[in-house]
């Protein structure tokens, strides 16, 4: 049994016991992102994939104005006053409720509906699980309307609805590599006008891990909006004998060294680090294509190795991570991924070292932390879609 037939038959049985008829079936993926950390808000350039875990969302017409919704993961329902758009107690509703409201702001008819949802995406492992709720409504809505909005506007509609009814304030990376993922690709999105090129990812005899952490350190909100402002404050210095020069994005590596002296040396070296890591991003791209899986490997060491000392949003325990698997030649790179200051690393691994890697990584871990190590690997996978019986 596969993963897409498991989910979709799930949701499926669910629906038709509770309701008595045949749903639709949607799913959309969650997401890693190699390479390519920070440079969003910065218009630069990101590198994600979505993965082969989805999210998955049975819809079917209501016959009143009040729909029924049912969470299989948390065995929970709440009903819906499709005339009365408003934030619910339960925060699993609100991530498909503000998808809902964003089609209705558009002028969207959005007729009352039955849902069932579930999600094989795990919560709080950095690999985006709201997005993959919010992608898997969006797309149905827009079928089911038959509204014919293209991919981008629905990234955007699932962007809009957690900014504004979820109330965090992300970027539109995770909701665009869900709906727009491809199986054995990376796709190279550029935050400035959102195109998007897709590069292979032939693994190879190598895979793709996730080493969580464990760990969430508060610092993270408060350290983000502060990497935000000293950027701004590097490009407002360039900008003005530069004049094209709008954000990180346009700034070279030349550029930014006529400023090393004058330059506040912090913003300096947030700066470099971002510059640097759009470098990065194009490089492992390069890399791809050629099929230069070991280069690509070295940009992700670099790129963490910026992470830790230029832009550091590291942590020591995604740093001992990284340095536990550094010298380890079944390791072609690893860095850390996120936003920083607590969650995972995505590593290159050898396929007959990942188990070796769990077994010997996680004890040295517990012991220097104090915490449990998880490992995961990840597949890639397609991006939102219906499932078809």
């Amino acid at each position: 049994m596969n993963q897409v037939s498991s989910g979709a038959r799930k949701v499926s049985a669910i629906y038709q016991t509770e309701f008595g008829r045949l749903p639709r079936v949607f799913a959309a993926p969650g997401r890693i992102n190699l390479i390519g950390e920070h440079t969003d808000y910065n218009e630069g350039y990101v590198l994600p994939a979505a993965i082969n875990a989805s999210a998955w969302l049975a819809i079917g017409p209501a016959e009143e104005e009040m729909g029924r919704w049912i969470s299989a993961d948390f065995s929970s329902s709440a009903t819906i006053d499709f005339s009365n758009i408003t934030p619910h107690a339960k925060t699993w509703v609100n991530y498909l409720l503000g998808v809902v409201d964003q089609f209705v702001k558009m002028g969207i008819t959005v007729p009352p509906f039955h849902a069932v949802l579930s999600s094989e995406v795990p919560i709080g492992a950095g690999l985006s699980s709201s997005a993959a709720l919010e992608s898997a409504m969006a797309v149905a809505l827009n079928t089911i309307t038959g509204a014919g909005l293209p991919p981008v506007e629905l990234a955007r509609i699932a962007q809009r609805a957690e900014n504004q009814f979820i109330g965090l304030q992300c970027g539109i990376m995770d909701m665009f590599a869900s709906i727009h993922g491809r199986k054995n690709h990376v796709m190279r999105i550029d935050c400035r006008d959102l195109s998007c090129a897709y590069f292979p990812l032939e693994l190879g005899d190598h895979r793709i891990v996730l080493m969580d952490t464990g760990v969430k350190h508060s610092l993270a909100s408060s350290e983000y909006n502060l990497r935000r402002q000293q950027c701004e404050d590097g490009v407002a210095m360039i900008a003005e004998k530069y004049k094209s020069v709008r954000s990180l994005r346009d700034v070279s590596v030349t550029m930014l060294e006529e400023y090393k002296l004058e330059m506040d040396p912090l913003v300096h070296k947030r700066c470099a680090y971002v510059v640097a890591e759009n470098d990065r991003v194009l490089a492992t791209c390069t890399a791809l294509q050629s099929g230069n899986l070991a280069a690509a490997g070295e940009y992700l060491f670099a790129s963490h190795k910026g992470l830790q000392h230029l832009y550091e949003v590291s942590c020591p325990e995604l740093d001992l991570l990284v340095d536990l698997v550094r010298d380890d030649p079944a390791v072609l790179g690893s860095r850390m991924m996120g936003g920083g200051f607590g969650g995972c690393t995505i590593s290159l691994v050898h396929k007959d070292a990942v188990s070796r890697l769990a077994v010997t990584i996680g004890p040295i871990y517990h012991q220097r932390t104090g915490r449990k190590m998880q490992l995961q690997e990840v597949v890639t996978g397609d991006g939102a879609r219906e499932i078809h019986s």
